[in-house]
Parts: C-alpha cells; structure tokens; sequence
C-alpha cells in the first residue's frame, strides 16, 4: 500500500513538473502573440573591472510594443545605458533572450548583429558620437552607405535629413566645427538615416541650451505622431510628458512603472 502511495506522489510531482514547464512555455507565447516590438526575458549584463564583477543588467523582463514611446529614468550608473545597448544590439547579455521585431538578436554572431542594427535601431547619444573626421552630410551618409543604399540616394536623403534640422548650411562642416547642439541634431538625423522602426535615446537634451533643447523636444515629439516605437532615458521633463509608459531604473533592476497610456491595447 506504501509503495503504491509512493509510486502516485512521484506521478504527481512528475505532473505537476510538466504542467509548470507547459505553463512557462505558455506564458512565453502568451506575451510573444501580444506582438511586442522588443521582447526581454531574465536579461542579465555583468562587467568586470578589476578583481570585481559589476552587474550592470539584473535580470531584467520587458516587453516594448510598436508606437510606444517608453521613457527610462533612474540616477547615473542604474544601468539605464547598458540596459538600451541591450535592447538595441550594441551590446549582447551574458544570459536571457531578447525578440526585436520577431528576430531572436540576444544571441546573434556580431556581423549579423550589426546587419540587423543598421536596419532596425537608431541610436542617439548623449556624447553624439559622431566620426571627428567626416562632415555633417557624410557622418548621415555612413550607415545608409553601410547598408547599400545608391551613393546618389545616401546624398539626397542627407540633405533632406540635414534641411529638416535647420542644418543645410552646416553640411560641409566637420564636427569639430559644429556647436554642441548642431552635433546633436547631426546626430539624431544619422539615427533617422535607414528609417529604423526604433528609435533608441540616451539622454539626448542633456548638456544643451535651452533653445536647442526645445528643438530636439519637438522632434521626438513628432517622431511619436509618426507612431515610432522609442526608448529614451531621459530626465527631461518635456519629455517625460510624452511617455506612453515610466520604467523606473535602480541598481540594475526595474523597481517601478507607470503606465499612462497602455499602447498594447
């Protein structure tokens, strides 16, 4: 009588084992039909400085869907950085999975990686980045250049990315040459450049006059009437108020969120 007890716990275990794996895998393709943009499960990103190990990205899941205009706050040195070059592809996680419009990009080999980044994401820095020794109209130029677009079409596209930011007469100059507000405006017009679906941001007003900073806030703003999906990190109160959603970022880790307007549905 014990021995048959026994035998029904060990089946009811190994049941109750399958059902939780049927439920995980179930709710995986639960959130995965919701048809997010991007799509991050158990994200972890660990550095190594020195003898220690810093973990910039901790376990961290978090669905972003087409349109939404999803802002990331939290002090320096959170993890907001790491976390958006994640999303983005510019950085690959020591575990966890990442979708991006229906392609699995967490464990990408890089040459794919950045195939799939030049036509996918738009990145916009703090520090701009810009290539020191190429001008405004070629610093666009370079990833249309780099996905194969005509020479002729990279040009034309240029400088109409160029006149749209009040910059047609600055397209010769090197960045050197260029205030810091213009660098951000090359910038950001560089991140348009493949027309990506997602625009990603880091702290993309900071550091500039007020004047320009309002002009890059009506440009973001525009951007999410064109219904782009955009990830931004940000302290900019402006655009904080066009947030379809608050994440707020700690040590790593999402410790709240807001939702204002729920885009998924």
């Amino acid at each position: 009588m014990l021995e048959k007890e026994n035998s029904s716990d060990n089946k009811t275990r190994k049941s109750s084992l399958e059902d939780n794996k049927d439920r995980s895998e179930n709710d995986l393709l639960k959130d995965l039909t919701k048809k997010p943009a991007v799509y991050c499960k158990d994200l972890v990103k660990d550095f190594e400085i020195g003898d220690y190990i810093v973990r910039a990205v901790d376990n961290v899941s978090l669905s972003i869907y087409n349109g939404e205009f999803l802002v990331i706050q939290g002090p320096s040195g959170a993890g907001k950085t790491s976390l958006l070059n994640l999303i983005g592809g510019l950085d690959t996680p020591n575990s966890g999975i990442i979708y991006s419009f229906g392609v699995k990009i967490s464990d990408m080999e890089q040459e794919s990686l950045t195939t799939w980044r030049l036509l996918n994401s738009g990145f916009v820095f703090q520090n701009y980045n810009l290539i020191s020794t190429l001008t405004a109209e070629e610093n666009i130029m370079f990833p249309m250049n780099l996905s194969g677009v005509d020479f002729k079409d990279q040009r034309k596209h240029a400088m109409k990315l160029l006149a749209n930011m009040g910059l047609s007469d600055r397209r010769e100059h090197l960045p050197f040459q260029l205030s810091a507000g213009e660098q951000q405006r090359v910038a950001i017009a560089r991140a348009l450049a493949n027309d990506p679906p997602l625009i990603i941001a880091d702290e993309p007003t900071a550091n500039l006059d007020k004047k320009t900073s309002q002009f890059i806030r009506d440009l973001f703003k525009e951007l999410k009437n064109n219904i782009r999906t955009i990830i931004i990190a940000t302290h900019d109160d402006y655009l904080i108020s066009l947030a379809d959603r608050i994440i707020s970022f700690e040590d790593g880790r999402i410790i709240q969120e807001e939702i204002i307007n729920d885009i998924k549905n």
